[in-house]
């Protein structure tokens, strides 16, 4: 059976995190009249990534997310700083911030009406509805799930049911997963079943014994992946 449905992940597959965080998160110290440092970024991105996998495994909810990591963050930089203004206008700047992926646009339009298509996100539901409608992708994905949404996050079972609801129950082995976290798209895409497709741009070390049906460093190699067996 060949591919009729092809969910992506959204932050580091088909949006430029990296690139948005970088400018929402100098905008909205400027905004608040707080001098920024280069430093600060590499020690919020150490928070962030810290706050999203305890979010992963059920440890935090995302209400308390959004204020918790920069709680975090200005403790560590002894800073006086009030942690939910930050966030509240943080979140603002990263709605704005639609950076894609080089690629995304092209591919996304070029595999539209060969395949159904839906996001699945362990995101923000006001950062990531506002980007999906600004990047102008929007239109050609049957749906979009978001975990802040919906409650519950990748790897977890659960959100792969709410997407697969939403996609009318194909078969499994008619679907693959594209995306670039290992610890939420890939394990949850296994572990539910589904084939998956590692986005891997930065030449990371693929883990052993992982059944990754494929790996690509360019999105533009999905547009030539072979035909399933």
């Amino acid at each position: 059976m060949s591919y009729t449905w092809l969910i992506f992940d959204a932050d580091g597959t088909l949006f430029d995190y990296d690139r948005a965080e970088a400018a929402a998160f100098r905008r909205t110290f400027d905004q608040n009249g707080y001098s920024f440092a280069p430093e600060y970024a590499d020690v919020y991105r150490e928070v962030n990534s810290q706050i999203w996998r305890e979010f992963e495994r059920g440890e935090i909810t995302a209400d308390d997310l959004r204020v918790e990591r920069f709680a975090r963050l200005f403790s560590r930089l002894e800073l006086d700083t009030d942690a939910a203004t930050f966030s509240r206008d943080y979140l603002l700047n990263l709605g704005r911030q639609a950076d894609l992926i080089d690629g995304a646009a092209e591919v996304v339009a070029a595999l539209h009406g060969r395949y159904q298509m839906i996001v699945l996100t362990n995101g923000l539901q006001d950062v990531q509805r506002s980007r999906l409608a600004g990047c102008g992708l929007q239109d050609y994905f049957a749906g979009i799930v978001i975990s802040d949404e919906v409650g519950v996050a990748k790897p977890d079972p659960r959100i792969f049911d709410i997407a697969f609801q939403q996609m009318g129950n194909p078969p499994r082995n008619a679907v693959l997963m594209i995306g670039d976290g290992l610890s939420s798209d890939i394990r949850g895409a296994i572990g539910y079943g589904v084939d998956a497709c590692w986005f891997n741009p930065h030449g990371a070390t693929r883990p052993d014994g992982w059944p990754i049906r494929y790996e690509i460093t360019r999105l533009t190699e999905l547009l030539s992946l072979p035909a399933k067996e």
